[in-house]
C-alpha cells in the first residue's frame, strides 16, 4: 500500500489510517510523524503550559491535572491524541530499604496490534525504577510520554514522612503547537524541522534557518540585540552594539551602519611664507593634515577651515587634494579654498559638496596651504584647523 487515506474507500479504512492522515497535526519532527507533547495554555493565560501539571496529594499520592498531548508512535502506526478532561491520581510504591530510587509519570498507549497487551486504551501510569545508590530514571516504553521523573527516597512510605513533593519532582513535558504555530519552548530545545519555523525561547523569538535557531530580529532583516550575534547570517545583517553604535555586516566583517563623520582637527599653530600650496606649516609638530574615508554612496560633504591671517591687501588659502592611492582625483583650486584677508586671526570655513565617487572606495583629503604671492616675506597663519566628511545620500 502506497497511500493511506481518511474518508475514501467505502469500507475498510483502519484506525491506522486515521491516525497517519489526521490534518490537525501538530509540531513536526519530519515529513510523516510529529513530535510527541503536551498542547500548551492555562484558565487564566498566566503558565505557558498547565496541561497534566502534577502536584503531591498525599504522602504516597501525586495528582496529575487535566489536559491534551499527542504521542507519535513508530512511522506507520501514526500519532495517537489523548485528553484527560479531569485530574487523574497515581500512588506510589514505598521506598526501598536501602535506596532510592527515580520513577516516571507517563502517559502510556496500549494498542494490543503492536504490544499485544490484549489492550487498546490510553493509561497515565507510573514507571517504577531500579533502587540504586545513583539511581536512574526507568527506559521509556514505545508510545508512551514521560510527564515527571519522581524522586523517591529510600524508606519512604505512607507512613513514614511520604515522598517529599516540593525536591522530588522533574517536570520532563515538552509543548506542541499546531502545525506553523510559534512553538513556547519549555525542556530540551529541539531542532527545527523546517526553515521558516518558529519557536518562542522564553526571552526571544527564534526562527529556524535549516542548521540552528536563529533570533527572530536577524533572521528577518530587523536588528539584533546587543550581545545575540557574533556570526553573520548574511551580507546586510544589522546588529545593536553594548557601545550603542548600530552595526551592518558588509560580508566580510561588521561595520557601523551609519559610517562618519570621517573628522581630523590640529589646534597647533603654524604658519608659511610660501605662494604655492604645501602641506607643510612651519612650527607644527604635525604635518601634513590628512584624513581618510570610505564612500558609502557617490557622494560627500566636506567641511575645512580653522583660525587664520594673513594681511588685508594678502589672502591666506586653505584647501583640499583628494586623492585615491597615488591618483589626484580632485586637485587644488583657489575657487574651492577657504580664504581670509585679515592681520587679526578670524575663523572661518567652507562647505562644499564632492561628488561622482565610488562607494566601498577609500579616499584621502589633505589640507594644503598658501598666501597670496608677495615680495614683503610676508606669512599666512593657520590654528585650530579640521577636515570633517559627511556621507550624502
Amino acid at each position: 500500500m502506497n497511500l493511506r487515506s481518511s474518508w475514501v474507500a467505502e469500507t475498510g479504512q483502519t484506525r491506522e489510517d486515521t491516525r497517519l492522515t489526521q490534518t490537525g497535526v501538530t509540531t513536526l519532527a519530519n515529513p510523516v510523524q510529529v513530535r510527541s507533547g503536551v498542547l500548551p495554555g492555562s484558565y487564566t493565560g498566566e503558565y505557558r503550559l498547565s496541561g497534566f501539571w502534577t502536584f503531591g496529594a498525599s504522602a504516597m499520592t501525586a495528582s496529575v491535572s487535566e489536559g491534551r498531548a499527542v504521542i507519535q508512535g513508530e512511522i506507520s502506526q501514526g500519532v495517537y491524541p489523548v485528553t484527560a478532561p479531569s485530574s487523574v491520581d497515581v500512588t506510589f510504591d514505598p521506598g526501598d530499604a536501602q535506596y532510592g530510587r527515580i520513577d516516571l509519570i507517563v502517559i502510556r498507549i496500549y494498542d494490543n496490534l503492536y504490544d499485544s497487551s490484549n489492550r487498546n486504551e490510553a493509561k497515565v501510569e507510573i514507571i517504577k525504577g531500579v533502587p540504586a545508590q545513583a539511581p536512574q530514571a526507568p527506559a521509556v516504553p514505545a508510545r508512551c510520554l514521560p510527564l515527571y521523573a519522581v524522586t523517591v527516597p529510600a524508606t519512604v512510605s505512607a507512613g513514614n514522612g511520604g515522598i517529599p513533593w516540593a525536591t522530588a519532582l522533574k517536570d520532563l513535558r515538552t509543548p506542541v503547537v499546531a502545525l506553523g504555530g510559534i512553538l513556547p519552548v519549555e525542556g530540551p530545545v529541539q531542532p527545527g524541522a523546517y526553515p521558516g519555523q518558529y519557536q518562542d525561547s522564553g526571552g526571544a523569538l527564534q526562527r529556524w534557518d535549516g542548521s540552528a535557531w536563529v533570533p527572530y530580529p536577524s533572521a528577518i532583516g530587523g536588528i539584533a540585540p546587543a550581545g545575540a550575534v557574533n556570526i553573520a547570517s548574511y551580507t546586510g545583517q544589522y546588529r545593536d552594539t553594548a557601545s550603542g553604535v548600530l552595526q551592518r555586516w558588509n560580508g566580510t566583517a561588521w561595520a557601523p551602519a551609519v559610517p562618519g563623520p570621517a573628522f581630523v582637527d590640529n589646534s597647533d599653530y603654524g604658519d608659511t611664507a610660501s605662494t604655492t600650496y604645501t602641506s607643510t606649516l612651519a612650527a607644527r609638530a604635525t604635518n601634513p593634515l590628512a584624513v581618510s574615508f570610505t564612500a558609502t554612496t557617490s557622494k560627500v560633504i566636506v567641511s575645512f577651515g580653522g583660525r587664520m591671517k594673513s594681511r588685508d591687501d594678502h589672502y591666506c588659502f586653505m584647501a583640499l587634494k583628494l586623492t585615491q592611492g597615488a591618483t589626484v582625483v580632485q586637485d587644488l583650486d583657489d575657487e574651492h579654498a577657504t580664504i581670509v584677508a585679515s592681520t587679526t586671526t578670524i575663523s572661518a570655513s567652507t562647505t562644499r559638496r564632492i561628488s561622482n565617487l565610488t562607494p566601498g572606495v577609500t579616499y584621502t583629503l589633505t589640507a594644503y596651504f598658501r598666501i597670496l604671492a608677495n615680495t614683503l616675506g610676508l606669512k599666512a597663519g593657520f590654528d585650530n584647523t579640521f577636515i570633517r566628511v559627511d556621507p550624502l545620500a
